[in-house]
């Protein structure tokens, strides 16, 4: 990814101020450094580290200084009088509650413990937080794991359509297009041409349980659905305890603390009981109206509590496996089972219409379940 306008200034004023601290910097230490960020994503803090960091930092003493000096440029700014761009690279990164930069003042250079880089947890502090259940974490861990959830990259999902397009090189022939050329050049074929399927984007439909005893995982899940709704803008999102309730404007927000305080502002019925089989009948009715969810992979996250009628639940997946694509189920209770078997009354319900059980439990299983909502496809 290239660097947007007016970002290679702020980068090279950022080697600049390195050198003014006594880091030994030249003019092609700050060339590599923004070549490297231009294939990187420039509003993104924590590549702008770890390219500033592995191009321009050459000795171990020198760590310190440089994480001072971008504590100082990048993050201790403020607000009201701050730099746009700067402002820009903190709210998309979520800077201010992703990036730990340690203390240097209470060391010298040289006085470097092997801990002394904390920036967006490093490998195995996030391999802790990667398999540790929601449930069991703390308030503190949690906010840990939100940030992190926050970074996923969800692929939207992609389906090969009937129409053609022209491509450099293929295993079919475009025959129409090569007869139109040669009969432009008195019948003369000049130049093979090819074609092949083109791809587009599969609508994504995430409807989540944020009854009270989805209480645990209902705020992660929501975090997860952000993130696929920042990268595919044909993911649809709704909310559900005992209604339903349609939460995707809410998403569209650059601060991901604001999309979950809207959300939360919206679904009225937050901690409650649950009734899924009502639930998913209003869905399926809005989509017989406008289509909605129509060959799209449809994702419920739910523990299958379900304190409504058992044959409304069986009615609207049945109703539901025929207007989708596919029906994924996330459900925390499977945990890191293989061989999971259905224990709630609405998970035996609605086992049959299902495709694709995931668990949804830790980090490590929406990690797992956005890789897979890339090839359903």
């Amino acid at each position: 990814m290239s660097s947007p306008s007016g970002y290679d200034e702020l980068l090279v004023e950022f080697g600049h101020a390195l050198r003014a601290a006594g880091l030994p910097i030249g003019t092609d230490d700050i060339l590599t450094f923004t070549s490297g960020v231009a294939t990187l994503n420039v509003t993104d803090l924590m590549d702008v580290y770890w390219a500033g960091r592995s191009t321009m930092v050459r000795r171990r003493d020198h760590v310190p200084i440089y994480n001072m000096v971008f504590q100082k440029f990048f993050l201790d700014i403020d607000p009201a009088s701050a730099d746009e761009r700067k402002k820009t690279m903190r709210s998309s990164a979520n800077a201010g509650a992703t990036l730990e930069i340690p203390n240097t003042e209470t060391g010298l250079p040289g006085q470097v413990s092997p801990d002394e880089v904390k920036l967006g947890y490093l490998a195995s502090t996030s391999e802790v937080y990667r398999h540790k259940a929601f449930g069991e974490c703390s308030d503190q861990e949690l906010r840990q794991v939100r940030r992190l959830i926050s970074r996923l990259k969800v692929t939207p999902p992609r389906r090969r359509t009937h129409r053609m397009e022209k491509t450099r090189r293929s295993a079919s022939l475009d025959m129409r297009r090569m007869v139109r050329d040669a009969m432009r050049h008195l019948g003369e074929p000049r130049t093979l041409a090819y074609k092949q399927r083109r791809y587009k984007l599969r609508p994504l439909v995430l409807i989540l349980d944020v009854s009270g005893s989805m209480a645990d995982y209902s705020r992660n899940l929501l975090q997860f659905a952000y993130c696929a709704r920042r990268a595919n803008a044909k993911v649809d999102v709704f909310c559900f305890g005992t209604r339903l309730t349609r939460i995707t404007k809410n998403l569209d927000r650059r601060e991901p603390d604001d999309a979950m305080r809207l959300a939360g502002e919206s679904v009225l019925d937050w901690d409650g009981g649950t009734r899924i089989g009502d639930s998913l009948r209003q869905f399926t009715r809005e989509a017989r109206r406008s289509r909605l969810g129509r060959g799209a992979i449809v994702v419920v996250c739910s523990d299958g509590l379900d304190r409504g009628d058992p044959a409304a639940l069986a009615e609207s997946m049945e109703t539901l496996a025929r207007i989708a694509h596919r029906v994924i189920w996330v459900n925390p209770h499977k945990g890191d089972a293989v061989d999971y078997v259905p224990a709630s009354m609405g998970m035996i319900v609605a086992d049959p219409f299902i495709d694709e059980v995931h668990s949804g439990h830790n980090l490590a299983s929406l990690e797992r379940l956005a890789a897979r909502l890339s090839k359903v496809g």
